[in-house]
């Protein structure tokens, strides 16, 4: 079992379990066949006529409860997605890259995660036979954004200005007796400032092998009687816009007992000069920001039925990643919460942390 798939199992509960067709049409990878899916649209929803670049499609969405939702015959057929379907999995892959995008479909529902990380905040959904997924998951992580007209009907996608860097992943792979090492981390390329791109080449390098250290300790005290251990690292990249990098790592481990961890983090560059920033690098503007993100942070931690108590403030200014025009904080699991429910994370946008007309972003341009 992978590390999406435990994931999903704990925090992707809830969605319905069936597979898929898209449009009517089985997507095989000559791997086998779906079975459709008996869900219907219920009432309280509307079609969204799907435009991108500014010229209309022959694709529709669909508007309920608040949300956008975007068929997935739309990223084959308009955005030019790969598709493929594997009936061992039961899963849908769209995609190449750093943004492959998979929907796997288990009894807790259809999961989604892009370049192998789990994204806890979308599902997938099925309407009439059709797989959909959420607009967000093309505005926050496949490099995509979206004008919407509800008075028409309407939603223009476009392709996100993004920066000139291209970023790849490395795998450090290592098998030690039944225990096994998989750690998938990013690299750059593309920077005119070679310092600065090796700056950051050796930070993310450096995190995912101190990672590979203490997989090696442990496994080396290790008894024979102990259940095989495993160590996976995967990421995603969350903001890769105005100068600036961002994205997201989580580095999971299993020792036995009922249920692995998985560490957090999260890292935030400066494409310019290579430094990583930190809030008050992006919200020093602000010279009460750390005071108002505790007040902030505190009342909704409170709020929280499964809040442990003990939140007196940030204890570092590295636990957040970048979306567009929003930070999101998080806290590391038992850190303030329960295992069960993840990772506590607190999104604020740009605007509420800073003053009228300031930029987080002057420094790194």
């Amino acid at each position: 079992m992978n590390k999406t798939n435990k994931l999903a199992r704990t925090w992707g509960a809830g969605m319905l379990a069936a597979a898929l067709l898209l449009g009517g049409t089985v997507v095989s990878a000559g791997t086998g066949e779906a079975a459709p899916v008996k869900a219907k649209v219920k009432a309280g929803y509307s079609l969204v006529a799907l435009k991108y670049n500014g010229t209309l499609t022959m694709q529709q969405g669909i508007f309920r409860e608040g949300k956008l939702w975007i068929p997935v015959t739309f990223l084959k057929n308009t955005l030019g997605m790969p598709i493929t379907y594997n009936k061992a999995e039961n899963s849908y892959t769209a995609g190449q890259g750093i943004r492959q995008t998979k929907l796997t479909v288990t009894v807790y529902g259809i999961s989604i995660a892009v370049n192998g990380y789990f994204i806890n905040e979308y599902e997938g959904r099925s309407f009439n036979n059709r797989l959909y997924v959420p607009f967000g998951l093309l505005s926050d992580y496949l490099g995509y954004r979206g004008d919407f007209s509800a008075s028409s009907g309407r939603l223009n996608i476009m392709n996100r200005p993004l920066n000139k860097v291209t970023v790849t992943t490395e795998t450090y792979a290592k098998e030690i007796g039944d225990s096994a090492i998989r750690l998938d981390y990013p690299q750059i390329a593309g920077l005119p400032e070679a310092s600065a791109q090796k700056s950051i080449n050796d930070t993310l390098r450096q995190a995912a092998m101190s990672f590979a250290e203490d997989a090696d300790r442990a496994i080396a005290e290790k008894s024979e009687q102990d259940r095989p251990y495993e160590f996976d690292s995967n990421y995603v990249v969350t903001y890769n816009q105005n100068g600036v990098l961002s994205l997201v790592m989580d580095q999971y481990t299993y020792t036995g007992g009922a249920h692995g961890m998985t560490l957090r983090q999260a890292f935030t560059f400066s494409l310019k000069d290579g430094k990583r920033l930190l809030l008050k690098d992006l919200f020093g503007a602000n010279p009460n920001y750390k005071k108002l993100l505790n007040e902030k942070v505190g009342k909704l931690l409170r709020a929280d039925e499964g809040y442990f108590g003990g939140f007196t403030g940030l204890n570092t200014e590295k636990y957040f990643y970048l979306k567009d025009g929003r930070v999101v904080l998080f806290f590391q699991l038992y850190e303030y919460t329960p295992y069960a429910a993840g990772f506590p994370e607190f999104t604020f946008t740009f605007n509420e942390l800073l003053p009228d007309g300031s930029n987080p972003f002057t420094r790194s341009k």
